[in-house]
């Protein structure tokens, strides 16, 4: 139970050596994206990818080979889904969640806190983030497809061109 052999040990860090370089790589090649702010499926392959890590470290039945190739698949995949939500039309819109308004010049949109399953509470949060003490002062608050909120002043709303694309819900 606390210890089984030397070479049980000797294989961890080997193959974990190789294993933690091949992720740096897999990371690397894979760009920016895997590692941003995350949207539904850059969170899957960001969990999914600490999960093949942890098992080709622990699991003497796993090879680096099929551990590396599984890294490399999951890294696959997220460069398809992003390819597809940046290049075919409506791609984006099947495979992420549209970004929705939450709060219109000072008002709060209480069907879209519902439906998001966001508090008013949270919605001043994120405006006094922005060190703007009055709802009143604030254009638009809106949900982004990462989860995060931005807020945008009404001194800097300018044209709301910004808001091209944001979803009102209903």
């Amino acid at each position: 139970m606390w210890f089984d052999s030397w070479s049980d040990i000797a294989r961890v860090l080997a193959v974990g050596a190789a294993a933690y370089v091949t992720v740096i790589v897999v990371l690397r090649v894979t760009g920016k994206r895997t590692l941003s702010k995350l949207n539904a499926f850059d969170w899957v392959v960001s969990v999914a990818l600490g999960s093949t890590l942890a098992t080709i470290l622990l699991s003497s039945d796993v090879s680096w080979a099929e551990g590396a190739t599984a890294l490399a698949l999951l890294a696959c995949l997220q460069f398809a889904v992003a390819w597809t939500t940046t290049h075919l039309p409506g791609g984006r819109s099947v495979l992420t969640a549209r970004p929705t308004l939450l709060l219109e010049e000072g008002r709060i949109l209480p069907g879209a806190l519902r439906e998001q399953r966001v508090t008013e509470d949270e919605i001043r949060q994120a405006v006094r983030a922005t060190g703007t003490g009055d709802l009143g002062s604030v254009a638009a608050v809106v949900r982004e497809s990462d989860g995060s909120f931005s807020v945008i002043s009404t001194s800097q709303a300018g044209d709301r061109s910004a808001l091209e694309g944001v979803r009102r819900a209903s």
